[in-house]
């Protein structure tokens, strides 16, 4: 059963698909489009909490499968969530792991689940569609992700060669997996008492077992919220290049009772704007969508949102940070060349993030060259505030009707057109 006054649309941009809106979760507001910062680990890279909270981040999105392995979902239960856990207290999300999870050499797939080995201490682990949404409520996130099987699985790399009976077979995986993560959910949500966890072994789909009664233990005592903390859960639509294949997914899971939609792998903005089109026109306009893991070039975050995206995710802005490569109104610079050790002027002249109204580039030139650790979190406060700056301004200039001409300014001086 999708949640009730979860998602609420304040402004429509005529001609598209853009919107501006409100989510509501139990660690508060999100007004979207907005960016979500990636702390996969339970930790934005480089970035305490507060100054996540300061560069204006609203929420944070974790990964399901890397807190499995560690430090392990019953110790974060035991913390009091996700956001007690990481001193966010703000709203959180968790991706499932899905896509880091068929990436993985040497990943078993069956109808099932996924067996694969931890990367971390080699140890033979089992995920199914019912163990990843009890471990996304023992970590508390206010909006879950549905286990899915992205195409390619096994190795990311071979995701676009992939055959054609291989997408059919893992969007099927996908779809068959979504149902029973929704059963799941619903049941540790408390809105399904009597549903017992699926098992594939004793025949007839998920739904058909609703009937049947649970057996109390273990699972039952799995949620990390208390009964009044409903936590979302968003179906993830797939289908690789497929047209046909994204449209029956999308098709499949706006008549399904998810809460929202994750869009995932599709990672290249103006590759994907006609699948993105073809998705957002199926899917309840009434629904938010998130497009997962894309936002490392402002382009994602203009073709997204023009083409409904409500919320994105994407780990660039700290990694690219963390190389040198800095975001800047002209265009992105690396700060480790030659010519930035005498530039007394700020990364970006701009911005209003606490690096570039205190610091200059040749001072961290100096700092990436001195290998200082001070270096890596300047420059991911610059670049997380510039794409979620980026974001907000997005969102006011639909506010305000003058869209189409913020994005022409924006895209035509950041690649110098």
């Amino acid at each position: 059963m999708a949640l009730t006054n979860f998602f609420e649309i304040r402004t429509k941009l005529p001609g598209s698909l853009a919107r501006t809106g409100v989510l509501s979760t139990p660690h508060g507001l999100i007004h979207t489009p907005a960016f979500i910062v990636a702390g996969t680990k339970a930790a934005v890279k480089a970035l305490t909490a507060a100054q996540v909270s300061q560069l204006g981040g609203q929420a944070i999105l974790s990964n399901t499968y890397h807190l499995i392995l560690q430090p392990g979902t019953e110790l974060i239960q035991q913390a009091g969530g996700l956001a007690e856990f990481m001193g966010w207290h703000r709203p959180t999300f968790t991706d499932s792991g899905g896509f880091q999870i068929m990436s993985l050499p040497g990943v078993k797939i069956t109808p099932d689940g996924a067996t694969f080995r931890s990367h971390i201490n080699g140890d033979q682990l089992t995920i199914t569609p019912e163990s990843s949404m009890q471990a996304q409520h023992q970590i508390g996130s206010d909006i879950h992700m549905a286990f899915d099987c992205p195409i390619g699985y096994g190795n990311a790399a071979t995701a676009a060669k992939t055959t054609r009976q291989n997408a059919e077979q893992t969007l099927h995986l996908t779809h068959t997996w979504a149902e029973r993560c929704l059963i799941e959910h619903e049941r540790l949500n408390g809105d399904l008492p009597e549903l017992v966890q699926s098992d594939v072994s004793e025949g007839g789909s998920p739904r058909e077992k609703r009937d049947r009664p649970v057996a109390t233990g273990a699972g039952d005592a799995v949620r990390g919220w208390t009964s009044s903390c409903k936590s979302c859960l968003y179906g993830v639509v797939q289908g690789g290049e497929y047209m046909d294949l994204r449209q029956q997914s999308a098709t499949y899971f706006a008549n399904q009772p998810f809460d929202g939609y994750g869009i995932g792998g599709m990672y290249m903005a103006e590759k994907s704007q006609k699948y993105l089109r073809a998705v957002n026109q199926i899917l309840p306009e009434t629904k938010p969508r998130h497009w997962l893991g894309m936002g490392a070039e402002p382009i994602d975050l203009f073709v997204g949102i023009e083409l409904g995206i409500d919320t994105f995710d994407c780990v660039a802005p700290t990694r690219q940070a963390r190389n040198g490569a800095l975001y800047t109104h002209q265009g992105r610079i690396n700060i480790q060349n030659a010519k930035y050790r005498t530039d007394f002027t700020p990364i970006d002249q701009d911005c209003d993030c606490y690096a570039c109204q205190n610091f200059t580039k040749a001072y961290l030139a100096h700092l990436f060259r001195a290998k200082e650790i001070l270096a890596p979190v300047l420059a991911s406060i610059h670049n997380e505030r510039f794409v979620v700056r980026t974001v907000d301004q997005i969102r006011a200039s639909i506010e305000s009707g003058t869209f189409h001409q913020f994005k022409t300014q924006f895209l035509n001086t950041y690649y110098q057109a």
